[in-house]
């Protein structure tokens, strides 16, 4: 009885989200044991839960990205200094952030080397001596990398000291091309977030102040999470000719002229896996997505050591079937833990099905399935096993992103002044649509006055005929929201 109790303990331990959401999402990582401190501030160390997690995105996004013709190719992290400074606006945004090696072999270096914060400069010196001709082009490649941002306040995932991520760098003959690219790009992450991660996302534009250092435009998915805070989730950028010029990225066009490559870049990161734990998690823990669920099937065999045998042996005959599937399945057999324990350990870390099987159900060839994000149990028969679990990881994927998109609308508003924005912001949680004229005095007076920054202009909003700032006709419609 004292080690029931125990067991429900565990589970008690996590903070509610509605008590100090902040303490809840640490919490939740550690008790599922997604990562640990590194001994290097604002560094994590990836634990192997967390790094599949990581491992199940790039998978699919890298099928994705060579589904559109994108290559894989690596670049160096160190970075000469000399490389920044040809691209004046691209430096100031990172210079805050920027880690630099003087020292290397106990002798100081001639150059500065900065650990990459963004891989722009270094890419476009590669393509300048790559690129001649317009036969060349376009040039689509994707790096997966290590990325390092020297952040004053991190939080592990979203926004951490050093962080892992794909950047995609491309090159084309024309404007119109590589704007194609962007979108297309863009569109990749929708699809991805939505359809992969359970993730409903807002498609945008940045607005200036906000856009990606040196890009003529930058576009995002924006996503909610439980606390009503935003989470850039991917971006997309359309540098225009700004790093070809820099970098001298020129080819020989059809009329033998020569002419500046018009270069894109766009990525994700490890932030994604600290949007999926804030937007699906519970006061009970992790909620994966069976799609990216590093297991999407618990087996526990139930019952007295005298049927226990026979019972394992069922449950290992069906976890064949599982993995045959191509199901992510795990079976827990340790008798030295009860059901009771191994049904709360597994619901805090997020499997999607938790499957049971004893006696009675051996003799009623059936077996229970229990979906970790409704609680309802299903008994199925033995025979229709992998179908129903099959079943029930497509209803649970769909029921996760319902309940993401339910909660994100009833939690968006309409405001039309900086008052009713800053009430609304105050008073619950959430975006608010606001209008806006365009200057970007009256963007930085909503965030001085409300702590809230523009996320993007979607590109699906009712339209807003005032400022919400200073009144004047609005030219854009524009989610404002608190953000991470």
């Amino acid at each position: 009885m004292a080690k029931e109790k125990q067991d429900k303990q565990f589970v008690k331990e996590i903070t509610p989200q509605g008590e100090d959401f902040s303490r809840w999402y640490i919490d939740v990582i550690k008790k599922a044991d997604l990562m640990s401190y590194s001994p290097v501030r604002g560094c994590i160390v990836f634990k192997p839960d967390g790094y599949e997690i990581w491992e199940n995105i790039q998978k699919e996004l890298d099928r994705r990205f060579k589904e559109t013709g994108h290559r894989n190719a690596y670049f160096p992290m160190f970075i000469p200094e000399s490389f920044f400074q040809k691209e004046k606006e691209h430096v100031e945004g990172f210079n805050p952030e920027l880690p630099w090696v003087t020292e290397a072999g106990g002798e100081k270096l001639e150059e500065r080397l900065a650990i990459r914060p963004t891989s722009e400069t270094m890419i476009g010196h590669m393509y300048s001596e790559w690129i001649n001709s317009y036969r060349d082009l376009p040039v689509l490649i994707n790096q997966w990398a290590n990325v390092v941002r020297w952040e004053k306040r991190t939080q592990p995932f979203l926004r951490t000291s050093e962080f892992l991520w794909q950047e995609g760098h491309t090159a084309h003959e024309d404007e119109a091309d590589a704007r194609k690219e962007t979108m297309q790009m863009l569109e990749i992450y929708r699809d991805f977030a939505e359809n992969y991660l359970a993730i409903p996302v807002i498609m945008g534009q940045k607005t200036p102040s906000e856009k990606f250092a040196g890009a003529v435009d930058t576009y995002s998915i924006e996503a909610m999470m439980k606390d009503g805070k935003a989470v850039q989730a991917g971006t997309s950028h359309y540098l225009g000719t700004n790093f070809a010029i820099a970098f001298d990225i020129k080819y020989l066009d059809r009329e033998n002229t020569h002419q500046f490559c018009h270069t894109t870049s766009w990525g994700v990161s490890t932030r994604l896996i600290g949007a999926l734990i804030m937007v699906h998690g519970d006061d009970r823990g992790l909620a994966l997505p069976p799609k990216i669920a590093p297991t999407q099937v618990v087996m526990i065999p139930i019952g007295p050591p005298k049927t226990r045998e026979a019972v394992v042996g069922r449950v290992d005959e069906l976890y064949s079937q599982l993995k045959a599937a191509g199901v992510r399945a795990k079976v827990d057999d340790n008798p030295d833990q009860s059901p009771g324990w191994k049904f709360n350990e597994y619901e805090m870390r997020g499997v999607p099905i938790r499957v049971e099987l004893g006696p009675r159900d051996m003799e009623n060839g059936q077996v229970v399935l229990v979906s970790r994000i409704t609680g309802e149990k299903r008994i199925v028969q033995q025979d229709q096993f992998v179908e129903e679990v099959q079943k029930l990881l497509t209803e649970t994927h769909q029921e996760m992103y319902d309940r993401a998109k339910r909660f994100r609308d009833e939690n968006m508003t309409e405001a039309d002044t900086v008052d009713e924005l800053k009430t609304f912001l105050d008073g619950k949680r959430g975006f608010a649509l606001s209008g806006w004229c365009g200057s970007a005095a009256c963007e930085a007076q909503v965030k001085e006055e409300t702590g809230a920054t523009s996320r993007n202009i979607p590109f699906e909003a009712p339209a807003k005929p005032k400022c919400l700032v200073c009144g004047e006709p609005s030219k854009h419609t524009v989610v404002f929201g608190r953000a991470y």
